[in-house]
């Protein structure tokens, strides 16, 4: 009776990982595509870090306090604040800004379908610190090798294949084609650029977070005292920039900052913090399986709300990052066996 109710409780909880990951993308999806409309307002993207940093440290510290009180140490060594300090800097001031400015230079879809390199990058990044198992006589080392290489040629195909004219709305490629088209190109690759490098901080930032999920397992206020971190940080680094905190345009109103509050705080935090608990029980592999449900949402409503169409170049990079991408996520789950002979540290960083 209590093996079947344990099997039932498991069961259960896959269904919630699972069903939660497809909701938490198509919401992402939303967001990317709202965001990359209010940036085109002339939005700055450090204001946009701001409010929805404070707006979701706010709105899930009560829940924090509630659940993972009884969590928390008596005592907060100075590890765990290093720790703290890296990724409210790494996964809110620098992540985010990379990708805003990534997202005002492409597109929605685009922005979408980088992350998707992560689960590469992060199996180079654990093999460097000696957290993932690096055999070049192994077969799933080789296929890791090769499917981090196959997602790096699609983010390239997706990058250069695909034309910024034609990608933006109607009314944007009616401003822009009199201009020269070598500005535009020259723009479209500096985006994507940031979003490499973004994705690059989001490898980093994730094996971080699952390292410090072990020694403090409380999500909730994780993400809460970073996310507040990371808008401090970054209110004080737009003072130093521009000697003011100021949301970059007049046609940001009042009915957009409460967007941005509602959904970058709200719904996008609730999504971070639900996706960290999922990094702590399958670790960040698992949910990167679900980054292409986000792509083609984003894509779909960019194409439907705006007009933006992906080229058949930039399509087939997309195609060939999702299979680098699943190829990795196979060699990994075949390696299942060895978990046992590791410790808890790596569990949560590569299961």
């Amino acid at each position: 009776m209590v093996m079947g109710e344990g099997s039932g409780k498991k069961k259960v909880e896959e269904g919630v990982i699972v069903g939660g990951l497809l909701v938490a993308q198509c919401i992402l999806a939303g967001y990317v595509v709202f965001v990359h409309h209010v940036l085109s307002l002339g939005a700055n993207p450090l204001a946009l870090i701001v409010i929805g940093g404070v707006a979701s440290s706010l709105f899930f510290l009560p829940f924090a306090i509630a659940l993972e009180r009884k969590k928390w140490p008596s005592k907060i060594s100075r590890t765990l604040m290093v720790q703290f300090v890296l990724i409210a800097l790494g996964g809110t001031t620098v992540f985010q800004e990379l990708m805003l400015l990534g997202i005002k230079k492409t597109t929605p879809a685009i922005a979408s379908a980088m992350p998707n390199l992560s689960p590469g990058l992060i199996f180079i990044v654990a093999a460097c610190f000696r957290l993932e198992k690096f055999d070049k006589a192994c077969k799933y080392t080789r296929a890791k090798i090769m499917g981090t290489l196959v997602c790096l040629v699609g983010a390239m195909a997706m990058s250069f294949l695909q034309s910024p004219v034609s990608s933006s709305s109607p009314q944007l490629r009616t401003n822009s084609e009199p201009a020269t088209a070598d500005g535009t190109y020259y723009d479209w690759i500096l985006g994507c650029s940031y979003l490499f490098m973004g994705v690059v901080v989001l490898s980093l930032y994730n094996v971080l977070q699952a390292a410090t999920l072990v020694s403090f397992p409380a999500p909730l206020t994780m993400c809460s005292i970073t996310s507040m971190m990371g808008a401090v940080f970054t209110a004080i680094l737009q003072f130093i920039l521009e000697g003011k905190i100021d949301i970059g345009s007049p046609k940001i109103d009042l009915k957009i900052i409460s967007g941005i509050v509602l959904m970058g705080g709200g719904l996008v935090g609730g999504c971070v913090v639900f996706q960290t608990w999922c990094i702590g029980k399958r670790g960040p592999l698992l949910v990167s399986i679900f980054g292409p449900v986000q792509t083609v949402c984003s894509a779909l409503l960019s194409a439907l709300l705006f007009g933006q169409i992906l080229s058949i170049g930039s399509l087939a990079g997309m195609v060939l990052m999702f299979c680098g991408l699943y190829v990795v996520l196979w060699a990994k789950s075949n390696e299942g066996h060895l978990e046992e002979e590791r410790g808890d540290v790596e569990k949560a960083l590569l299961s």
